[in-house]
């Protein structure tokens, strides 16, 4: 790890946080920014986003990770939000099956406005609160998880539970694509020089900027270990 803005970054990351209000986006962003926690956290109004520096192998990676109201009030903002975007921590609150409900509603969202490689953490929020107040089963949103083809874990902001993983599995993962990219292009450059310019036609070009984003393609869901 390497929370110095100072160094040069390797690859700069956006991701962005998803989900209901008050379940929790913006103690998660603030406890893994500045391992803080504010139990008077006031709901977000518009767009907020922090920066962390993380280091992945011999690479610097800045992650931009913005934070929106969850309110529909505040949805003019949608497609600005989401463009750029590699990562995504989808989040829902273990303790109001709402949220949980919902969570298909922030999938359509996320399909139309996202890139379609985009890596997806669902997180089931609050796991504090023990289950007395619990309203949606661990099993049921691993299932969720698999079925969408999603990443998932199970957090705490409060106790600060997972929430480092939650967003260093998302963030290796979007490294490991980048990588795979980066490689699919080099590959692509060496075979074209040995091309004709008639073979070279019917051949697909990806296009990396390395220091931001990857070019969208379509491509299967990504699931991290945990």
């Amino acid at each position: 790890m390497d929370d110095s803005f100072d160094e040069d970054c390797d690859y700069l990351f956006k991701a962005v946080l998803i989900g209901d209000s008050a379940v929790g986006k913006s103690n998660l962003l603030s406890r893994f920014s500045k391992n803080e926690f504010r139990l008077d956290s006031k709901p977000t109004i518009g767009v907020e986003f922090a920066y962390r520096n993380i280091r992945v192998g011999d690479k610097l990676i800045k992650a931009q990770i913005w934070d929106t109201a969850g309110q529909e009030r505040f949805r003019a903002i949608t497609s600005s939000y989401y463009r750029g975007a590699l990562g995504a921590l989808l989040v829902y609150d273990i303790t109001r099956q709402k949220t949980f409900e919902n969570v298909k509603k922030w999938l359509k969202e996320l399909r139309e406005f996202g890139n379609p490689e985009m890596v997806v953490v669902l997180v089931g929020n609050k796991s504090d609160l023990g289950q007395s107040s619990r309203e949606v089963n661990e099993e049921d949103g691993k299932g969720l998880a698999e079925k969408e083809g999603l990443c998932f874990m199970e957090t705490s902001a409060l106790e600060n539970l997972n929430v480092e993983e939650a967003f260093l599995n998302m963030v290796t993962k979007i490294h490991e694509i980048t990588i795979q990219k980066n490689l699919q292009a080099k590959l692509l450059v060496a075979n074209d020089q040995y091309q004709t310019p008639t073979s070279l036609k019917s051949k697909q070009i990806i296009h990396i900027d390395s220091d931001h984003e990857v070019s969208a393609t379509k491509h299967t869901g990504y699931c991290c270990s945990t």
